[in-house]
């Protein structure tokens, strides 16, 4: 039995940028750098096969970011929401608007909404020039840490405080917890209770 479970990934290196650009008088504020990373194993111990990352970016360009919909949360969802593992608009803080492949990595850029509670978060914390990083956020089962076909990415791109290195409890709930969709109902569970089921199953 191979379940599907929520992914969360950040980038081994804090390659993302913020930066405020002025177009006349108005000022936008972005992220670019590197959203989402293949064939190389990650923090988490897990591989994303070039070929499945790519249908997941491309299936998400067609149905989310050509149609103005590819968006973001500050922060991941906080256990026990109602909405899950998917994008909630109240927490929405930045609209993702390019997505370009290189080499094995893909390049985002996100602009943040300045007009949402969250965006206006944002804005004030690169105002004082505190470092974001981005975390993606996906779901898909993995096999013998290959993740599968049917990975799909929810968002490339949460805007997290930890860029590169989680701290200590991040870290505990990434690396020992997973969570898992079960009769259309996503619950948490421990790593070890999982595999243990694999192997029984």
């Amino acid at each position: 039995l191979i379940m599907s479970i929520l992914l969360i990934e950040r980038m081994d290196e804090n390659l993302t940028e913020s930066k405020i650009i002025e177009e006349g008088n108005e000022k936008k504020y972005v992220i670019e750098g590197g959203f989402l990373q293949s064939n190389l194993k990650n923090g988490n111990g897990r591989i994303y096969p070039e070929q499945v990352m790519d249908n997941a970016v491309n299936v998400y360009t067609n149905r989310y970011l050509v149609n103005n919909r590819a968006v973001g949360e500050l922060e991941h969802p906080y256990e026990g929401r109602p909405e899950g593992q998917g994008i909630w608009l109240p927490n929405v803080s930045h609209k993702i608007t390019k997505l370009e492949k290189n080499g094995t990595d893909w390049i985002g850029r996100a602009e943040i909404c300045k007009d949402t509670s969250s965006g206006a978060i944002v804005v004030g914390l690169m105002k004082a020039g505190v470092t974001l990083g981005t975390s993606s956020r996906a779901s898909g089962s993995v096999k013998n840490s290959i993740v599968q076909n049917d990975f799909r990415i929810i968002t490339p791109s949460d805007i997290v405080y930890e860029p590169s290195a989680p701290d200590a409890i991040l870290t505990s709930i990434m690396e020992n917890k997973e969570w898992i969709i079960e009769g259309g109902v996503l619950i948490e569970r421990d790593l070890e209770e999982i595999q243990k089921q694999v192997n029984t199953d």
